[in-house]
Order: C-alpha cells, then sequence, then structure tokens
C-alpha cells in the first residue's frame, strides 16, 4: 500500500474543513478538562474557534514557558487533560521539561512516517533512540510496532555491539540520528562486518548533512527525515519525493513572526505553532521555536497536506545588549506601530568598541520615518537605535528578527 491510509490524499480543503469543524471540540475539552486552559481561555467560545483568522487570536503557548509553568503546577504546568496516574509514561526532556505518555497504539503518531520510508510488517528494526529518561526511544517503537514490526531497542553508545547486532539479526531498517548511523557504517567498516541488510533509515533529532545523505545512498540506504518533539509527537516528515517534510494528518500548522502570535505571508519563514488534537496533551498554538516556512504546491509524491522547509533555525533569538535584554516580540511591537514597514531585523554590532543597535527596514526611506522609528525603539527597548532604510525583497527571508553580529575576538 503506497499510502498509510486515505487521509493522506484528501482534498486540501476537504481536509481543512475536517480539522476546523473538530477544533471547537478540541477547545472545549482543553477548557473542560485542562486546568491552565481554564485561565488561558477564559474568555474564549470555543464553539467561535471554527477558522484559521479565530485560531489566531488565541494565545500562543511557547516550548521555553513549560519550565516555569511545570515548576508551578507540576508536573505538567496544568496544560494536561489526562490525570498523570491514568498515563502510560512521564518522560523528562532538558530544562527539565516533564513530556506526558498516553496509553495507546502509536500514540506518538510516528507510524505515518516510518511508512512513507517504507517500513512493513515483518521486517526488524533497529532502534538506536534512547529509552532512558527521554521519549525518543518508545515515541519510534510504537509506531514500528503499529506497523507489525519487531524492533530491537538498541538503545544509544555502545558502536561495536550495535554493529554486531546488526551483522547477526539483518533488520532491515535503522531508526536514530543520522550521526549515529554515519558511526554505525564507519565502525563495520573498520571491523568488516556486513549491515548491508539495512536498506532504509528515519532520522530524527539533529540535521540531516549532505555527507551524512551520500553515504547512505552509496550504501543503498533509502534515508528519510522525521520532524517531531517530545511535546507533539511527529510534525511533519519526509517521503521519497525529497521535496520538503509532509505535516501530519492530525495537525494544524500556523508559520508566525517570531516573538508574537501572528502568522507571516504564505513562504515567509517563521516560528512554527501547532494544534493538536492530542486528547491526553491538548496543546493549542504551541510555539515550537522551531523556524520553517511553508512550500506551495502539493508533493510529487501524492500527499496533499501542507509542506514545509524542514528546520530553519530556532526562533527565540534574544540579544542582551546593554545589559538589558532585547526580544523578537520588541521588533515584532516597534513593526506593529508603523504598518508602511515591510520586512524589518534588529542588527546588533559592536564595531564601534560598544553595542549598538540598528533597525533595517524594508520601507521608502524618510527623515520623518526614521525618526518616528528610533522613538519607537528607545519607548519598546529601553535603548537608543538607529534606523537603515531597505529596498523591498532585500532583506534574506530566514525568520531572524534579532541578528547578533558582535565579535568578541
Amino acid at each position: 500500500m503506497k499510502y498509510y491510509d486515505a487521509l493522506e490524499t484528501r482534498d486540501p480543503e476537504q481536509r481543512e474543513r475536517d480539522l476546523f469543524a473538530a477544533l471547537p471540540g478540541q477547545v472545549a475539552h482543553a477548557k473542560r478538562n485542562a486546568p491552565a486552559f481554564v485561565d488561558l481561555y477564559k474568555d474564549v467560545d470555543p464553539l467561535a474557534v471554527n477558522s484559521r483568522v479565530a485560531l489566531a487570536r488565541l494565545p500562543v503557548i511557547r516550548k521555553h514557558e513549560l519550565i516555569e509553568r511545570q515548576k508551578s503546577l507540576p508536573p505538567f504546568g496544568g496544560l494536561n487533560a489526562t490525570p498523570v496516574g491514568n498515563l502510560g509514561r512521564v518522560f523528562s526532556s532538558p530544562g527539565p521539561i516533564y513530556d506526558p505518555e498516553g496509553v495507546g497504539e502509536d500514540w506518538w503518531r510516528f507510524a505515518r512516517s516510518l511508512h512513507a520510508a517504507g517500513f512493513r510488517a515483518g521486517e526488524l528494526v533497529h532502534n538506536t533512540f534512547s529509552y532512558h529518561f527521554t521519549p525518543a526511544g518508545f515515541m519510534v517503537e510504537g509506531a514500528a510496532r503499529k506497523l507489525g514490526c519487531a524492533v530491537f531497542p538498541a538503545g544509544v553508545g555502545q558502536t561495536e555491539m550495535q554493529v554486531q547486532a546488526i551483522a547477526d539479526l539483518k533488520p532491515t531498517g535503522y531508526i536514530g540520528t543520522p550521526s549515529f548511523l554515519k558511526i554505525i557504517l564507519e565502525k563495520a567498516d573498520e571491523l568488516k562486518a556486513d549491515v548491508s541488510s539495512l536498506k532504509k533509515a528515519v532520522v530524527s533529532g539533529e540535521a540531516f548533512f549532505p555527507n551524512q545523505k551520500a553515504l547512505c545512498a552509496e550504501r543503498g540506504i533509502q534515508a528519510l527525515q522525521a520532524y517531531g518533539t517530545a511535546d507533539l509527537g511527529l510534525v511533519a516528515y519526509e517521503t521519497a519525493a525529497r521535496e520538503g517534510l509532509v505535516l501530519e494528518e492530525s495537525l494544524i500548522i500556523e508559520i508566525v513572526r517570531p516573538g508574537t502570535g501572528d502568522p507571516v505571508a504564505p513562504g515567509e519563514v517563521g516560528e512554527v505553532v501547532i494544534t493538536s488534537f492530542n486528547p491526553d496533551y491538548p496543546l493549542m498554538r504551541f510555539g515550537t521555536g522551531d523556524l520553517s516556512a511553508v512550500l506551495p504546491g502539493i508533493s510529487p509524491c501524492g500527499r496533499t497536506n501542507v509542506r514545509i522547509k524542514g528546520w530553519l533555525g530556532r526562533a527565540d533569538q534574544t540579544a542582551k545588549v546593554k545589559g538589558m535584554f532585547v526580544h523578537p516580540g520588541q521588533v515584532a511591537e516597534v513593526q506593529r506601530r508603523h504598518p508602511e514597514v515591510g520586512r524589518a531585523r534588529l542588527v546588533v554590532d559592536n564595531e564601534t568598541g560598544q553595542d549598538r543597535m540598528t533597525l533595517r527596514c524594508e520601507a521608502t526611506a524618510s527623515e520623518a520615518l526614521a525618526k518616528a522609528l528610533a522613538d519607537s525603539i528607545r519607548d519598546v527597548t529601553k535603548l537608543r537605535g538607529e534606523v537603515a532604510f531597505a529596498a523591498a525583497g532585500e532583506l534574506p527571508n530566514d525568520g531572524k528578527v534579532i541578528d547578533d553580529a558582535r565579535k568578541y575576538d
């Protein structure tokens, strides 16, 4: 079967209708069962949250906020709709941030990505993600089991033992980071071990560099990427078309200007914000902190969901200038006060021997606008900033709002 299910080839407009028809129920469920949403959505009528415009009015919950939320209301900051004792597992990610796993098959929804990479029932999968503290090992094991695959829980480290297990057990698939796959293949060469049974891989957790892709291709391994987080599970996955990552079917994605909740224009780089229909952990407008952009059109593989470019950096670009923090949201506030400004970024340098801020913005140059912008910079950041104008389209479309260009050597 080419596709995991019929959802992957739905008419895009039908998918949009289906998601937004279900959204009011998810908002009501969160308000009813997750304590944090009682306050967050106190003035929200769930029935009214039935469009992208209405969704964009809800507050963004950013990943970096989870640490403080969880400290004030452990263990999940009141964002869980299922009590802790009724969950399947609880994990810890760096921060620490505690992550829930509910009960049920493929709870993290990774099976779709494994299927797209060619994993099928009856195969053995070599899983090198950690089973300790963090959820990654269980995320993909549940997906492999859902597909009918057996799993060797290799975990991390012990490279020689990993190579021996692959040579002995002859799994057809690898799951883990691309860097560790490269290490395993190179160690197998050193040991003269036969690991040629590996024909497919799903890699995640870090960037997949060209030299790693080339090595996999040389060895006859089709390696495709999956993008997920410990909070959301699978977000998007690569297909054999290798043109961007296809969004998982049960999510709504928005790309917003860093530091705000404002959706950007199609194709613009911004922060990935996800609304999930997870009943246990109903994260809505969850700011991942990752930058990406939506690709136009439909994937050549035939899947019709939204595609994103993949990971393009981090949205948290906070800089400390003259002892004071400057946030992307402050840059967005300056921009909001001046609608005649298009794209903008705040460049911080120290070429003069001291910190200097310059707001580069796409707008028609004028002394009056320059003064008004400088006044707004001072009002919002409490710091002095200069203004430099650029032509429309001159600033890079990379999602960067604050460019810290200071040199310290």
